[in-house]
């Protein structure tokens, strides 16, 4: 299932492995959002850059998301103030309101194609007990400087009690604005598809990055792959969980509105309008859930689709996928330094669904800190920040979640024997004491792998919806071969046994 982003930009770009040892300036590893953002900043300010992606660019988190950028994150701003005051929120708001201008002038300036318009934003409730924290949160805007205004009527097929109205956000088609980046960068710099950053190692001053296509060595690193890939110095696997929400792409024709709009509090549902064949379509997006969630049907995406019927009895569904997001304990992404015991190797990540602002932002502080330039941003997303964990709450539900869900997986094992797995379909078994993963495909053929994450031992779960081995303690991810996809992990799940008669699987 590929995203409209992904299905209407196929081959545009064509990028070789490495196939050499090399040597560079700065070797950023990930080619999402963040890492040609950064790319395409440090290439402008005359550094020499080396990018590796483990796939294609753009087609992995960057290329599956709503595409919407805005400072606009939800009721948040009276969080920030109430945590960590006026002067903190006010600099949160200001350097999401530079990023949608920042994206706006690179767009300008390198005549990027890629359906960028401005659009109002809106989050929005239809219950009276909620319209209260509308309230506060329009206050809270209000007191750093936030130009916003509460509404009672928005452009959706129906009644709300309140909503909050942020004017010029954007959207835009975000793969064909990476292929811009990309096209931008590769007139002074290299970008490498299907190259895997093994590890990275300093000696000395200079980094070595490690690859499955040979070595790359660097005087910087930015570790740009959505979730780190290392996990010392640093321990981000301590401190952030993934998430995974669901879209759809519908046609109607039926009026469609004008803005962007987000649900204020769950059930999230998220809308906005792309372009599709020279046509408006719906993108509708929301079921969310803990990553590593085992997930036995399709009542994700069914949610979405009973959402669009009932507004839009005639449309037709034309799209979907899902993605996933990283989200730290406080709520702030983790900006700079990756380490105070790894100098001059950079990180963004934890961009908690807002990753088109918070890319810009993070490639502008990282980059200035690389050239040696004063950023006003820098400590307001410090990665480095020893009191990351504020709110208690989301701490005691992160352990909370981690362990229910291991705890649902491990019942389930016990539950299946392979008799008992329907085709195209998969489940943890015993065999002889030891966990077993078996999918079973549409023929009844085998594929059976040792579900046990690559990154830090957890017990997997299977998703039937995507038919991946998927990891509930930090959000990696496995095709039903035990191919890696996702990070943390970066190694593919050991095979069991061939069970198909001696066939090759």
């Amino acid at each position: 299932m590929n995203s409209l982003w992904i299905e209407t930009t196929k081959n545009q770009l064509k990028l070789e492995p490495l196939e050499k040892d090399e040597e560079t300036e700065v070797c950023v590893i990930g080619g999402g959002l963040f890492g040609l953002t950064i790319a395409y900043y440090l290439t402008r300010a005359g550094k020499k850059v080396t990018v590796i992606e483990k796939g294609e660019i753009g087609e992995k988190v960057s290329g599956n998301t709503t595409g919407k950028i805005t400072s606009q994150h939800g009721l948040f701003y009276n969080y920030l103030i109430s945590d960590y005051g006026e002067e903190y929120a006010k600099k949160y708001l200001q350097a999401n309101e530079e990023a949608i201008r920042n994206i706006k002038g690179i767009i300008e300036r390198e005549q990027i194609e890629c359906d960028f318009c401005e659009k109002n934003s809106y989050v929005y409730t239809t219950k009276e007990d909620e319209v209260i924290e509308l309230e506060k949160e329009i206050e809270a805007i209000k007191r750093i400087g936030g130009k916003a205004k509460l509404v009672t009527n928005i452009d959706l097929p129906f009644k709300i009690k309140s909503a909050i109205e942020f004017e010029k956000q954007a959207q835009f088609h975000p793969r064909k604005y990476m292929i811009g980046l990309a096209k931008s960068i590769l007139t002074q710099n290299k970008i490498y598809n299907f190259t895997t950053a093994i590890d990275v190692k300093k000696e000395e001053n200079q980094f070595i990055i490690y690859t499955d296509r040979g070595i790359i060595k660097s005087d910087y690193v930015v570790m740009a792959t959505h979730y780190p890939i290392l996990n010392v110095p640093g321990f981000y696997f301590s401190k952030m969980y993934q998430v995974t929400s669901y879209i759809i792409g519908i046609e109607t024709n039926s009026k469609l509105p004008e803005g962007m709009y987000i649900s204020a509090k769950e059930p999230i549902y998220s809308f906005r309008t792309a372009k599709y064949q020279e046509k408006e379509i719906l993108l509708i997006g929301g079921s969310e859930h803990r990553t590593g969630e085992a997930i036995s049907d399709n009542s994700k995406y069914e949610n979405l689709e009973k959402m669009a019927k009932k507004l839009y009895p005639d449309c037709k569904v034309l799209f979907k996928w899902n993605t996933r997001d990283c989200i730290s304990l406080d709520k702030i992404p983790y900006i700079g330094e990756f380490s105070n015991l790894m100098k001059n190797m950079y990180v963004g990540t934890g961009f908690k669904k807002w990753g088109m602002t918070f890319s810009n932002i993070a490639g502008k502080i990282i980059t200035d800190k690389i050239i040696g330039k004063e950023n006003i941003y820098e400590n307001t997303f410090d990665s480095t920040r020893l009191n990351p964990i504020k709110n208690r709450w989301e701490v005691k539900n992160m352990v909370k979640e981690s362990i229910e869900s291991i705890a649902i997986n491990k019942f389930k094992v016990q539950s299946h024997s392979i008799d008992e797995i329907e085709n195209d379909n998969g489940a943890i078994i015993k065999i002889e004491g030891e966990n077993v993963g078996i999918y079973k495909d549409k023929n009844g053929r085998i594929y059976a792998v040792k579900p046990i994450c690559t990154h830090l031992k957890c017990l997997l779960t299977w998703n039937n919806i995507d038919k991946t081995w998927d990891c509930p303690c930090h959000g990696s991810r496995f095709d039903y071969m035990g191919r890696n996809i996702y990070e943390p992990a970066i190694k593919n799940l050991e095979l069991y046994q061939d069970m198909n008669n001696g066939k090759n699987r």
